[in-house]
């Protein structure tokens, strides 16, 4: 898919857009800015893990490939730095993108599609856990049927739906990455889910305070507009912020 990066000033205009949506409306208005060439409705309709790569790629080209984060050790409490690379936890799907899945088990057989951004935002307001990934899973299954006969979704026993879950999550893994952490003090070993929405809007967040900060310096010692600060390159924007520093 072709992409584009996003200039400071775009990025700045998703920022406080995007500061009272719900996570996934951020998540399809980064992609809008860096896939400007597919139409919103397209971009909302890819699957999760699809969606999350190309988000991936996006902060490649904001921030780098490096990542870094805080865990806490659920077996002694330690906290311990995690760090790691776009590489390590870019997945590889085992299916295409709008491809129908299938799962059977005990007569049973059911066709469903991956989840997309737009399954997300129609269960944001469900808190429980349990509960939202039934209604995921409802939005998903096309058909089912047993023993030839069509049945509907809430027949269907909790063997099948959790069947049905396990090939999404094998279909689709970069929807579910986990990172593989151990502690240096008590030597436990667990996984982490990593979530890279969150992880780039928590970025962007920082990032945004830090050049908002910069244009009121700049704007206030040489009366420049916040429009011309931001399409300076960061090179040359630094200079001019060490130079009002002295």
């Amino acid at each position: 898919m072709e992409t584009q990066s996003l200039s400071s000033c775009e990025l700045l205009n998703i920022w406080e857009k995007g500061q009272y949506e719900a996570p996934p409306q951020r998540a399809l208005m980064l992609l809008a800015g860096f896939c400007k060439k597919k139409m919103p409705e397209d971009l909302a309709r890819l699957p999760i893990g699809v969606r999350d790569a190309l988000l991936l790629s996006l902060r490649e080209k904001i921030f780098g490939q490096n990542f870094s984060g805080l865990a806490t050790c659920p077996g002694c409490g330690q906290w311990l730095e995690a760090s790691f690379s776009s590489e390590e936890i870019r997945m590889t799907a085992s299916s295409e993108a709008g491809q129908s899945l299938s799962a059977e088990m005990d007569d049973y057989v059911v066709h469903f599609r991956l989840p997309d951004t737009l399954d997300l935002i129609a269960i944001v307001e469900i808190s429980d856990r349990d509960e939202a990934t039934q209604a995921l899973l409802g939005r998903c299954i096309l058909d089912a049927s047993y023993r030839g006969e069509e049945i509907a979704f809430d027949a269907l026993p909790e063997t099948v739906h959790e069947a049905a879950l396990k090939l999404m999550n094998e279909s689709d893994p970069q929807a579910d990455v986990q990172l593989d952490l151990c502690c240096p003090e008590c030597d436990h070993k667990w996984q982490a889910a990593f979530d890279i929405l969150s992880y780039l809007w928590k970025e962007i967040d920082a990032w945004a305070f830090r050049i908002l900060s910069d244009v009121h310096l700049l704007a206030s010692a040489y009366g420049w507009s916040e429009a011309d600060i931001l399409a300076m390159s960061n090179w040359r924007r630094q200079i001019y912020l060490d130079l009002v520093s002295r």
